[in-house]
């Protein structure tokens, strides 16, 4: 999500960057979702990959529309989300990135407090 100057006046306000996020929603999944990611974390430490979150919550759903391709976005989108509000990081060869321009695998880790 990149600033954009009319935010300047209400950026308490702002939750959604585009239509197409306020549209898409924060689902029972997503939420699902980024409860998995930190759940993984919690038991493990270290790094984690979103798929694995995948895993989790595409065998605790029972709708076949699901597929590990159908949620790969929303576990990336959920990682984000996570990283937006400082619970974790996400990292690529060991390094922080920006999460907005992240382009292929990546790992999300706690962050450090």
């Amino acid at each position: 999500m990149s600033w954009r100057k009319s935010w300047d006046r209400n950026w308490d306000e702002v939750r959604y960057c585009s239509k197409a996020c306020r549209r898409r929603r924060v689902s029972s999944v997503d939420r699902a979702l980024e409860a998995a990611i930190v759940d993984l974390l919690d038991q493990r430490g270290g790094t984690i990959c979103p798929t694995e979150a995948i895993h989790l919550v595409s065998s605790d759903v029972d709708e076949p529309a699901l597929t590990e391709q159908a949620l790969s976005e929303p576990a990336r989108r959920a990682a984000r989300r996570l990283a937006a509000a400082g619970v974790v990081e996400i990292v690529q060869d060991g390094r922080v990135v920006d999460p907005s321009t992240a382009k292929g695998p990546i790992r999300v880790r706690r962050a450090a407090s």
